[in-house]
């Protein structure tokens, strides 16, 4: 969500190389694309909210209401719908330690999948505790419950990795398990854009108005860069 639409999308294609295309939301929302393929949804942030720009996950789900149920019975927040729209129902929700999330009942993109095709390559939720929002997680998403199309979970590398069968979807970075929460971190879910070259989306960024967070590095998925659009929205540019 953006304060300023146009703004936004024209930071966007300067640094992703992204065009957009209309949808049946109306003029407030727009589908980034990337050659041909959907990558991400911008739509403008209404003045009247005093909410903080950011990139926020819709998982989708078969029954909105009961997702929303499962989320208030454990203690989370279900801040907005579910709202019907022209082609589904969204809600916006924070999970018990306040990282923002959305999920969705309706049509999507057939075959569309995080860390596949043009989709963001992955998600991230940095909190206090990886255990205790797999948990948390799980119960309200049915991850690893075994159900068809359920997403399984695994506990590797002091993280919980969250697998659509062949490939890793998301992953929750906390505390070890046998340690007390950080009080430090303020949980978020993190989105990971593909680029082909980082260096110059870093570039780019900055020229647009944007800032560098941490440079252009090695990690263990690639080589990123964690940068910052002009109203404050993070997210992070990788390579191979």
């Amino acid at each position: 969500m953006a304060r300023d639409l146009r703004a936004s999308q024209a930071f966007y294609s300067a640094v992703l190389g992204w065009t957009y295309r209309p949808t049946e939301l109306g003029e407030d929302f727009s589908v980034a694309v990337s050659g041909r393929s959907a990558v991400a949804g911008i739509g403008a942030l209404a003045s009247s909210l005093q909410a903080a720009v950011a990139w926020t996950p819709y998982f989708a789900v078969a029954d909105a209401d009961t997702t929303a149920a499962r989320i208030r019975e454990r203690g989370a927040t279900v801040a907005v719908g579910p709202l019907a729209m022209t082609v589904g129902r969204a809600t916006l929700a924070a999970d018990p330690d306040g990282a923002v999330f959305g999920f969705w009942e309706g049509r999507t993109i057939v075959g569309w999948s995080v860390g596949r095709s043009s989709a963001p390559a992955r998600l991230e939720l940095r909190t206090r505790d990886a255990f205790s929002a797999a948990i948390f997680y799980g119960e309200v998403l049915a991850w690893g419950s075994g159900d068809p199309g359920s997403c399984e979970v695994a506990y590797e590398d002091d993280q919980v990795l969250v697998r659509d069968r062949t490939h890793t979807v998301a992953a929750l970075r906390g505390g070890a398990v046998e340690s007390a929460p950080d009080p430090q971190v303020r949980p978020r879910w993190h989105v990971y854009f593909r680029v082909p070259d980082v260096g110059a989306a870093a570039g780019a960024a900055a020229d647009a108005g944007g800032a560098v967070v941490a440079a252009p590095s090695e990690s263990g998925a690639g080589y990123e860069a964690t940068l910052r659009d002009p109203d404050g929205g993070l997210f992070t540019v990788t390579a191979p």
